[in-house]
Formats: structure tokens, C-alpha cells, sequence
């Protein structure tokens, strides 16, 4: 399976991910860039997948849709998202190739959102539920969803590739500075994602073991500690 990150808009990412001759285009915020990066590499977009109903996840899946891609997302919020083929929930599988992932709901940034997850490659797409050293902000749902969806993702394998929607990992590694000041593993991590920021570099992937170690929601020990660090990190200006 090969995996390719589009930086589409200002700071999202969206996905390709190529798999026995197919392709999937995963949150296209917009297509053009999503469809010449598939064309680079020889390949035609058959499949869009998204986890949530945001226009800056789902913007260009219209237009990638009207290439004959079939466009699968959350049941959920079917309401709004135009043009939706297949209706995703709890426990649904979708396939590329050979190689199913299984839907996730996990709800709280808004009240459909899903997550990929392909056990068997250990790895799984987030959206905008659980970044790199953060979690998304609570738009739609509460802090106990939150919590429960970071206790879900910290119980897969350590070695679990996590992709996520944004480069937001300098701004939440500032913030989990803060939150957790005499965590080691945050400070070195910082000082990592700094250097790699300033090179240009992406930071995403990251894998659960990084989030157990540096990350302060998922490190919530429950509801009440996660809401406190959201709305601090809504306020944070570092």
C-alpha cells in the first residue's frame, strides 16, 4: 500500500492512498492538487473517502466525483455532504484492492465523524479527532466523546501510523509544553518538531507510541482533564 500527502489550502492535509491497482482520495479539501499528484504517479482517483463533513475536508470531492469516483463518508452527516454513494458507520468495512479498513466513529469535532482504520497494516486515518500531540477542537460534541475516542486510539498497537487532516504539531508540541512542563519526552519533541518545521518538513505521520508519550489529550486521565486542556489550548497564543 503506498500512501502519498497532498497539502491542499493553507495547512490541511489530504490523502492518497494506492493499493492493488486502485486509488482513494481521502478529505480532498480541494481536488486539484489531489487529482495532479494521482496523475503523476499514473494513477486515477476510484474512490473518495471522508471523515467528516467540514468544506475544507470534503471541498473538492464534488469535483473529483464528477471524474466517475464514487464518494463514500459518514451516515451521519450524510445531510451535509452532497453526493454521497455509500453510507458509513460503527463497525461498516470499505475496501481499496484487497485491503478493508474499518469505520471508527468518533464523534466530538463533529457529531459524525469517522476514522479508517486498517488493523492489519496497523495504521489508521483521523481526520480531525486526533493530531499529532493534539485532538480536534469540540464544534459538535463533548469533552466524554473526546475522551473516549483518545482512550480508543491509545489502546492500538504502539507502532499504529496515524494520518491525520493538519500540520497543526508545532502549535499543539508549544501547547503540550505548557500542559505538561516536566515531561522530558514533550520537551524533545518540540525541539524535533521545531528543527522539522523550520526545514519545511512534515510531521505526520506520527505513531500511537509518540501520542502516549507527548500527547496531553490522550494522556487525559479522563473527560474533566481533557475539556480543561481544550479550552486552554483554544485560548493558547503560543
Amino acid at each position: 500500500m503506498e500512501i502519498v500527502r497532498v497539502p491542499v489550502l493553507s495547512d490541511n492535509y489530504a490523502w492518497l492512498i494506492h493499493h492493488g491497482g486502485e486509488t482513494v482520495a481521502l478529505d480532498p479539501g480541494e481536488a486539484a492538487p489531489v487529482v495532479a499528484a494521482a496523475a503523476a504517479r499514473g494513477w486515477t482517483i476510484g474512490q473518495v473517502w471522508l471523515t467528516h463533513w467540514h468544506p475544507d475536508h470534503v471541498g473538492g470531492a464534488g469535483e473529483i466525483r464528477a471524474q466517475g469516483a464514487r464518494v463514500a463518508g459518514p451516515a451521519a452527516e450524510a445531510a451535509r455532504i452532497e453526493g454521497l454513494h455509500t453510507l458509513l458507520s460503527e463497525g461498516d468495512d470499505i475496501a481499496i484492492g484487497d485491503a478493508r479498513a474499518t469505520i471508527w466513529s468518533v464523534p466530538g469535532h463533529t457529531a459524525g465523524h469517522i476514522a479508517f482504520h486498517f488493523a492489519d497494516r496497523a495504521l489508521i486515518f483521523t481526520g480531525d479527532t486526533l493530531f499529532a500531540m493534539g485532538c480536534g477542537r469540540l464544534f459538535e460534541g463533548t469533552a466524554a466523546q473526546m475522551h473516549a475516542n483518545m482512550r480508543r486510539f491509545a489502546a492500538l498497537p504502539e507502532d499504529t501510523r496515524v494520518y491525520c487532516g493538519h500540520e497543526y504539531t508545532l502549535s499543539n508540541a508549544r501547547f503540550a509544553a505548557v500542559a505538561e512542563p516536566d515531561n522530558t519526552a514533550i520537551a524533545a519533541r518540540l525541539a524535533d518538531v521545531t528543527a522539522m518545521r523550520e526545514q519545511g518538513e512534515p510531521t505526520i505521520p506520527t505513531t500511537i507510541a509518540l501520542e502516549r508519550a507527548t500527547n496531553p489529550f490522550l494522556r487525559s486521565v479522563d473527560p474533566d482533564e481533557l475539556a480543561r486542556h481544550r479550552a486552554a489550548k483554544d485560548a493558547f497564543k503560543g
